[in-house]
């Protein structure tokens, strides 16, 4: 039988890598469950020096004192056989970054729950985040997932929604969408113990699969309607960031605006300069550039770009 000595409290092996994993771990070890084993993916070379990073879950596992897996593949008999030994009630998989076999999604007596960051069975995929801000919707949020072998096809268990503001970049609904899915992780397998909770099939989706970002993403084609230019440099930001070609340099695009209008002139020409932006013509209407970065430079309002370095109309970006 389970393993709970108290209500609700469950002995997990929780496989996560990235910062959006971290919430979830830590609410889950604040509600007061038994993290037996943390799995996440082998540490990397980062940086000048080259030196070895620890994956965020890994640093956090390290800090509760909670023993750490980062197996090279999951689906080696020798990762599988390691996971047998901690006899977990659950396991909650939460942005790990590898395929997981159906030998561990049936593992334990309540298999492998999912949190995904979006509102399933939309967006399903790596940067669901992203491409929800990218496309332009009003209302996104996470679901909890009993996981299946398909890619985030698995029965939907809770949801909860999270609106898109006007200004919410890619890094704004990270954070909001970690913090709830940490919560909604909690309540699902309260329900779960409770037996209250019954999952329900996803159905067909109706967008396109959140791919993964690569920098190329990011390259902006002016002759793109401003608006969806404006939603791509906020759903890249922080990374992997929207950008252009400035005499020469890579010019990062943090922050614009779009304005009604057309000038008669080819699009990605600067038409305007102001005080405090520069408009720039695009397939349709203006795009006025109000904050951006140069190589070698710090994030700065366009206002302070502007003060240092010559901006002249008629300028052709990209």
């Amino acid at each position: 039988m389970f393993s709970m000595g108290r209500k609700n409290k469950m002995k997990i092996i929780f496989m996560g890598t990235p910062d959006f994993s971290v919430g979830t771990l830590e609410e889950l070890i604040r509600a007061g469950h038994e993290v037996v084993l943390v799995v996440t993916q082998p540490d990397k070379p980062k940086g000048r020096g080259k030196e070895m990073q620890f994956t965020p879950v890994k640093e956090v596992a390290l800090q509760h004192g909670i023993p750490v897996f980062q197996p090279k593949k999951i689906r080696d008999s020798e990762s599988v056989e390691e996971l047998r030994k901690y006899q977990a009630d659950v396991m909650v998989v939460v942005a790990f970054g590898q395929i997981i076999p159906k030998e561990i999604l049936e593992m334990t007596p309540y298999g492998c729950i999912n949190v995904h960051a979006s509102l399933l069975p939309k967006y399903r995929g790596a940067a669901p985040i992203q491409w929800s801000i990218i496309d332009g919707e009003d209302i996104t949020g996470v679901t909890t997932m009993q996981m299946d072998e398909g890619l985030d096809t698995g029965d939907m268990l809770l949801k909860t929604e999270i609106p898109i503001s006007s200004k919410e970049t890619g890094g704004s609904l990270h954070d909001k969408l970690a913090e709830a899915g940490a919560k909604l992780c909690v309540e699902t397998l309260k329900a779960l113990e409770e037996k209250t909770l019954i999952g329900e099939k996803q159905g067909e989706t109706t967008t396109a699969y959140a791919r993964m970002l690569d920098k190329q993403l990011g390259n902006i084609d002016w002759n793109s309607d401003a608006e969806k230019i404006e939603r791509l440099i906020r759903g890249l930001n922080p990374w992997p960031s929207a950008y252009t070609v400035w005499e020469d340099k890579i010019m990062k695009i943090w922050e614009a605006e779009v304005f009604e209008g057309e000038e008669n002139c080819e699009a990605g020409t600067i038409v305007k300069v102001e005080k405090d932006g520069f408009f720039v013509q695009t397939g349709k209407n203006l795009l006025k550039i109000t904050q951006l970065q140069i190589p070698g430079k710090k994030r700065m309002d366009a206002a302070a770009f502007l003060r240092g370095y010559a901006i002249k109309e008629q300028t052709k970006l990209g």
